[in-house]
């Protein structure tokens, strides 16, 4: 099974993870989520992504999403499926956004882990530009 997992400072992994399921389908077990919250520890952090993947086999595929590249909560989430001995079967991704995970999630479960994880980066690139808006007259007629 390929696992979805995102993590963050503060609630941003769990906000992400809910605006995800809303497009996605609620319910899904490969789509989880945990943040380091503002005051907790970060041995509390810990155990609560080691509950997160305490069901994740060698046999399961990862795809890691975190808010930003050597954040504490990125950087201990893969310590600790590197202990699990998960990291063989993982790709870690820095700097989530919603096209990012929702194009991960959608992506066909035949394409290879590496195959979803650059298509998903291709495309999060492409939706990050200006909203161009256009005041034109023309369109109050319509």
């Amino acid at each position: 099974m390929r696992y979805y997992l995102l993590v963050s400072h503060g609630v941003f992994a769990p906000g992400l993870h809910s605006a995800v399921s809303m497009m996605a389908g609620s319910g899904r077990t490969d789509i989880r989520s945990t943040s380091l919250e503002d005051g907790m520890d970060v041995p509390t952090y810990r155990a609560a992504f080691e509950k997160l993947v305490a069901d994740i086999t060698a046999d399961d595929e990862i795809l890691l999403f975190g808010d930003i590249i050597g954040g504490s909560p990125l950087t201990n989430a893969v310590e600790i499926l590197t202990e699990k001995g998960l990291l063989e079967h993982t790709v870690a991704i820095g700097g989530m956004n919603l096209p990012l995970v929702l194009t991960a999630v959608f992506a066909d479960e035949d394409e290879s882990l590496q195959d979803v994880a650059r298509e998903a980066m291709e495309e999060s690139a492409q939706q990050i530009r200006q909203f161009t808006m256009s005041n034109d007259d023309e369109d109050d007629d319509i």
